[in-house]
């Protein structure tokens, strides 16, 4: 049997994505074990050990100034601005896109404005958006929301205008209005891709949230990579770093699972 013909169980799969990851913890502990022999004092590869010491006095020790626990302080700070940005988003795509998809008139007329905003660099505009909401939450969320809302409409309205013209005839045909269109054609088969593309937009989702902290916050998982780097504080900087590809892959994985669950009719092509 070929490669391209094999089938992967998910057990077998979760074994096979697990391979890659152990060789690299395998691989960095070999480096950070042979720069320590060199230098005990090293701070660029810490050792598992002095990421743990480091990490302790963040996770169960409080502030002496804020009186907060830092480390789910700063959990909590970017969740709530990464769930705001991307509830935002979702809405902006799923109600634009839709329009966008569904009447051509209106995706003549807008559509070319989404594409300009689209390809425009979300980072570029962080001074804008500081300039015009200042340095508060606001920006910070405004910039999630120009970063990925513009990708997703245009991924709903191409998936909306791509769905088969005869649908959309036969329900005009029992005497379906655009509202009962919208409501029962298009957007049952809408939602899946949603789900799809909010997954799609975690990873620039979580890019523009650090950037922002980086710049402009007193909390935050961004900031405090940021602020440590100055001491070269890798054994702080990498657990930020691990924690936050931990929250983003149970998020995804989340969405995959309430994706299956909720539309299981979409996903009949992937078993």
């Amino acid at each position: 049997m070929r490669w391209v013909d094999r089938r992967i169980g998910r057990t077998n799969s979760l074994l096979l994505g697990a391979i890659p990851i152990l060789l690299l913890i395998l691989v960095y502990l070999f480096l950070a074990v042979a720069r320590n022999e060199i230098n005990p004092a090293d701070k660029i590869l810490p050792l598992p050990g002095a990421m743990v010491d480091a990490m302790r006095a963040l996770v169960f020790e409080r502030d002496p100034l804020s009186g907060r626990h830092l480390f789910w302080a700063d959990t909590l700070a970017s969740l709530q601005r990464l769930g705001l940005g991307l509830a935002i988003s979702t809405a902006s795509a799923l109600l634009v896109g839709l329009v966008l998809g569904l009447l051509p008139p209106v995706r003549a007329t807008f559509g070319m404005l989404v594409t300009g905003i689209a390809v425009i660099p979300p980072i570029a505009l962080l001074p804008i958006l500081f300039i015009a909401f200042g340095l508060g939450e606001t920006a910070k969320v405004a910039l999630i929301v120009i970063g990925i809302a513009p990708f997703m409409i245009r991924d709903i309205a191409a998936h909306t205008a791509a769905l088969p013209r005869e649908q959309i005839i036969k329900a005009q045909t029992l005497g379906a209005s655009t509202w009962q269109l919208a409501l029962r054609v298009v957007l049952p088969q809408a939602m899946p891709r949603l789900i799809q593309a909010v997954r799609l937009s975690l990873g620039p989702a979580w890019v523009f949230l650090i950037s922002a902290e980086a710049i402009a916050a007193d909390i935050g998982l961004g900031y405090r990579i940021f602020l440590v780097r100055r001491y070269l504080a890798m054994d702080v900087i990498l657990p930020y770093v691990a924690w936050i590809a931990i929250l983003a892959a149970i998020t995804d994985l989340l969405l995959s699972w309430s994706s299956r669950r909720l539309f299981g009719w979409a996903h009949r092509a992937e078993r």
